[in-house]
């Protein structure tokens, strides 16, 4: 695990390469950035339908990271809890529907990691700005434990946290830059993982962002 480099320094690591943080998570380094404009061309068509939005959580918390989804599942917090839906609350209309770019790479990547036949119904899709975060938190409103998480990153760099399965675990701070992908699943599916505060960066093609979007089979 990488624990010592900044965040907004380039990867050591090639394109290609797979930095395994666990007997079944990995970072797949650069593994989307062949694909990185028509990522972000098909994340700005989704989301010109479902805008990007700060979600409350059952505390009463404004999330700092805004938020859409697509597929036939997004995931929704507010006042009555976690959970997945089939429809955006803000328009009271089904998710737009995942592009297929997005789910033939979340196929792939989840193949390169040893988990096939991965066919995703939920794709979140996060936006940070500078000095936002994600706190450690499990992903476990899936119905389906068995299958991977898939998370891209592009935009600007985040150290991202990977612990153990409680809390009290201290995490790995492990650097993502654009194009790199982590899948987790298996014995490491339901670990502890997050955003620390997002330093101040901008990068060519999404300027002070970070989009990173996640893929699940939530039903």
């Amino acid at each position: 695990m990488t624990l010592d480099l900044f965040p907004d320094e380039p990867s050591t690591l090639p394109a290609g390469s797979q930095e395994w943080l666990g007997p079944q998570a990995v970072v797949l380094r650069g593994r989307a950035l062949a694909l990185d404009r028509d990522l972000v061309q098909a994340i700005d068509t989704v989301t010109r339908q479902a805008p990007f939005r700060h979600m409350v959580t059952p505390g009463g918390q404004t999330m700092s990271v805004a938020l859409s989804s697509c597929g036939p599942l997004g995931w929704v917090t507010d006042r009555r809890g976690y959970r997945y839906s089939p429809v955006d609350p803000q328009t009271g209309m089904p998710w737009p529907a995942m592009p297929e770019v997005l789910q033939d790479l979340a196929r792939q990547a989840a193949s390169d990691a040893g988990f096939a036949n991965f066919e995703p119904d939920a794709c979140l899709i996060n936006c940070y700005e500078p000095g936002t975060r994600m706190g450690l938190h499990q992903d476990k409103d899936e119905r389906d434990l068995s299958q991977p998480i898939v998370s891209v990153s592009l935009g600007i760099p985040a150290l991202f946290q990977f612990g153990g399965l409680s809390r009290s675990e201290r995490p790995a701070r492990v650097p993502l830059f654009h194009g790199d992908v982590v899948v987790w699943g298996g014995v490491d599916r339901l670990r502890f993982h997050g955003i620390l505060p997002m330093k101040n960066a901008t990068h060519p093609l999404l300027g002070e962002r970070r989009i990173n979007f996640t893929f699940r089979k939530a039903g």
